[in-house]
């Protein structure tokens, strides 16, 4: 594959992450090393509490680690500053949060076009791409709705398609359904799989979703600090019904 040639959209080199609570040191990773190739898919999975929110925002430079290094596309970012660090994530990073915050005033297309005019696309440009986006997400005849007027799993796809407006190379993701029931999260889990891998997106999603977590690429083990297992997600129509292992 050509994407062998270029840098990884996402490395993370000896991460680490303290927190003080009074006389009590909290070290939230270790040590922690990770590389995510462009193109790939992987599920970030571990109990609660295990710091796959805080990973992801240093991952997406909103937090800066106690100590390491984030690289982006083959640059640095971890010593840069606000500035510089604000324009990676405006053009390089997409944001899928579990509960979705669009803006309440404005409609689906507009909630898809304002992050891409804040980027300097045009108007005509931005109009086209949020309608391209939204259509692919099965939203085409939602585009003038606001957010009060659709479904939960609905907002949650134009959530999906604000994260895409700019073409990020890299895409971090929090539990992106898990408000969701059931059924209406495994619909917005296929349609979002589905155009992470048009867009050929690196993508490094958050979930507790098991369904999710096996349809990706690969999957990796957030605990005590490490990513200390790396599994391939076992393939998701394996014969039999029997449980896999953790």
């Amino acid at each position: 594959m050509s994407n062998r040639n270029l840098p990884p959209a996402l490395e993370l080199k000896r991460i680490t992450r303290v927190f003080h609570q009074g006389e009590r040191k909290l070290e939230i990773f270790d040590d922690l090393d990770f590389i995510l190739p462009v193109g790939e898919i992987t599920a970030l999975v571990g109990p609660s509490g295990s710091g796959k929110s805080s990973l992801l925002h240093i991952a997406g430079l909103l937090e800066k680690p106690t100590s390491g290094q984030v690289w982006i596309a083959g640059r640095e970012c971890t010593s840069l500053d606000d500035i510089a660090r604000t324009r990676i994530r405006r053009h390089g990073i997409g944001f899928v949060y579990q509960f979705h915050h669009l803006l309440p005033e404005f409609t689906a297309e507009e909630n898809v076009i304002l992050p891409q005019l804040i980027a300097g696309a045009s108007r005509t440009e931005a109009r086209r791409r949020a309608q391209e986006l939204l259509d692919q997400l099965g939203l085409g005849d939602r585009l003038d709705h606001r957010p009060a007027e659709l479904s939960g799993g609905e907002q949650q796809r134009v959530a999906i398609a604000r994260a895409l407006a700019n073409r990020p190379l890299l895409l971090l993701a929090d539990e992106p359904t898990g408000n969701l029931d059931p059924e209406t999260a495994m619909r917005v889990h296929e349609k979002f799989l589905e155009l992470i891998r048009i867009e050929g997106l690196a993508a490094l999603i958050a979930t507790h979703n098991v369904a999710l977590a096996r349809a990706m690429h690969r999957v990796v083990h957030l605990e005590k600090g490490k990513l200390i297992e790396e599994l391939p997600a076992p393939p998701l129509h394996g014969g039999g019904g029997g449980d896999h292992a953790a």
